[in-house]
């Protein structure tokens, strides 16, 4: 989806105009993809926009800049109120926050200098990821070659920059060959993810969701549809899943920020029983449409108002 330039972007305590957020050629996180970074979503509300799981989301920047061996040099909290502020400076009522902490200019090398920290905050409007006929007839998967990174290669518990060429060589992959998005597996032959979104299945009344130990990213959407699910009263599980397990799965859906609860049509050209957009997929979007939109006061916790 092509972006569309707001205002100013927030960087390192300051706002700068969105034409004028440039950094040096050489910094090494362009060289050697030392960076972490987060996706977030802001939602209008009938109190104005609020921002969906800020602070889980910032919290997790934290934790995978420590994975990276790099100070931030700006609190949660702080990184909270920056990104309220941003929203309000774009005046966006919905879209999508891109809080990026990369090295600054000075240095080269494989070993990269750490001690030149820097961080930055985007927005901008952003709609459907996958499309709004994958969003209502469900999203065609094909399990590719390429395997999901490893624990012993690049930590998969860091949403890092340089970790996102593998899920750029999938998702590439699929697309060429006529299809909505990848799904990885790991070397053992389980299902990991899809490119950029976590994955569930549904098999006789059961949600099944891979655990962390299969090289997943723990991402917060599916955090928060785990949540959903049991207190809606569902049996879940988190444990393994094999590609043939999703070819006679009654559902599937992804789950991710960017993508929000997409259901499955096929995977591999093998339609799922659902046919599209099946029961529980369908109850708990709705459900998750309606927390992110603060119309369920059980879960205003988990939005910052701007």
């Amino acid at each position: 989806m092509r972006l569309s330039p707001t205002e100013t972007v927030w960087m390192d305590g300051e706002f700068v105009p969105w034409d004028e957020a440039h950094v040096h050629v050489l910094t090494p996180s362009l060289h050697y993809g030392w960076g972490v970074y987060e996706g977030i979503r802001a939602y209008p509300t009938a109190e104005g926009p609020a921002v969906f799981r800020l602070r889980d989301h910032l919290r997790r920047l934290h934790d995978s800049a420590r994975v990276y061996l790099m100070d931030p040099g700006w609190s949660v909290d702080e990184l909270v109120e920056a990104s309220l502020e941003l929203m309000r400076r774009t005046g966006l009522e919905a879209g999508y926050l891109r809080p990026l902490v990369y090295l600054g200019y000075g240095t080269m090398g494989v070993a990269p200098q750490l001690d030149s920290v820097r961080v930055a905050i985007a927005a901008w409007p952003w709609g459907s990821y996958l499309g709004e006929e994958a969003e209502e007839r469900g999203c065609r998967l094909l399990v590719t070659s390429w395997q999901r990174n490893g624990i012993h290669s690049v930590p998969p518990l860091a949403k890092a920059t340089g970790a996102y060429v593998n899920s750029a060589l999938a998702k590439v992959s699929a697309v060429r060959a006529g299809y909505d998005d990848a799904l990885m597996l790991t070397p053992s032959g389980h299902v990991a993810e899809a490119s950029a979104a976590n994955v569930f299945a549904v098999r006789d009344g059961v949600l099944t969701t891979p655990p962390v130990s299969d090289n997943i990213l723990p991402g917060l959407t599916r955090d928060t549809v785990l949540t959903l699910a049991r207190d809606l009263g569902m049996e879940v599980r988190e444990q393994s899943l094999t590609r043939s397990e999703l070819y006679v799965a009654d559902e599937a859906f992804l789950t991710g920020t960017a993508a929000e609860l997409v259901p499955v049509a096929s995977v591999d050209d093998r339609p799922l029983a659902s046919n599209g957009c099946g029961p529980v997929a369908k109850q708990l979007r709705d459900a998750f449409h309606q927390v992110v939109r603060g119309r369920d006061a059980a879960y205003h916790h988990w939005l910052d108002r701007v």
